[in-house]
Order: structure tokens, then sequence, then C-alpha cells
């Protein structure tokens, strides 16, 4: 008896929580990508019952995965003013003009914020 197929679709639902742990903290630990690993395979070793090291390997997947996805963002200098700055999605074809003064109110000066410093210019 094969049961290679169920094998394959457990690893892939595994794969598939690791991916949305990931994406769903991973503002959490924007200075400590070790941390967030760690909770992810934590997460799947308690909610899901997989061992320690298969938890890892499959939490190491997920996070190539996701830093695949989040490189193909580039900020597009040509089409970026002053005022509003543009990224381009690759992948997609999308753009998204996202104004200075929210990305200033909503990151750099954001009360949480502890990971950007000011530099001399």
């Amino acid at each position: 008896m094969n049961n290679q197929p169920a094998v394959q679709e457990y690893q892939d639902m595994l794969k598939t929580a690791a991916f949305a742990f990931l994406e769903r903290h991973q503002c959490e630990h924007l200075g400590d990508d070790q941390q967030l690993f760690k909770r992810a395979v934590q997460h799947l070793v308690t909610d899901y019952n997989a061992t320690p090291q298969h938890a890892e390997r499959l939490v190491h997947l997920a996070n190539s995965e996701m830093s695949a996805i989040s490189d193909r963002q580039r900020l597009d200098v040509i089409n970026s003013t002053s005022t509003h700055t543009v990224i381009f999605d690759t992948a997609t074809g999308n753009a998204w003009a996202i104004p200075v003064s929210l990305i200033y109110e909503r990151i750099l000066i954001a009360p949480d914020n502890g990971r950007f410093r000011i530099t001399a210019s």
C-alpha cells in the first residue's frame, strides 16, 4: 500500500500552516527573524504534532517561499516623486503610489518604532 500522496498532502498542509504563521507574525519580529523562525517551528510542533526536525525543515521551506515573494517588490525611482513613492511588483505588474507623509507617519515616527534610526544626510 502506497501512502505517498497522503504524506505529501500532509507535508503541504504543514508548510501552508508554517507560511501562514510566518506571514501573520512577521511584523512582530522585524528585527529578529530567528525568533520568528523558532516561534513558527514551535507552532507546528505544538499545534500539529510535527517533530522538531520536520517542523524546522518545513518552516525553512515556507520562509524561503515567503522571501521569494517579498523580494519581487521594487522601488520605482523613475515614477516616484518628492511626495509619493511608487512600489512595483515584478510578478503581477501592480504598482502602488504611497504618499511619503504616510510612510513617515505610520512607519518612521510610529510609537512602537525601534528599528529605524536617523542618519546624517
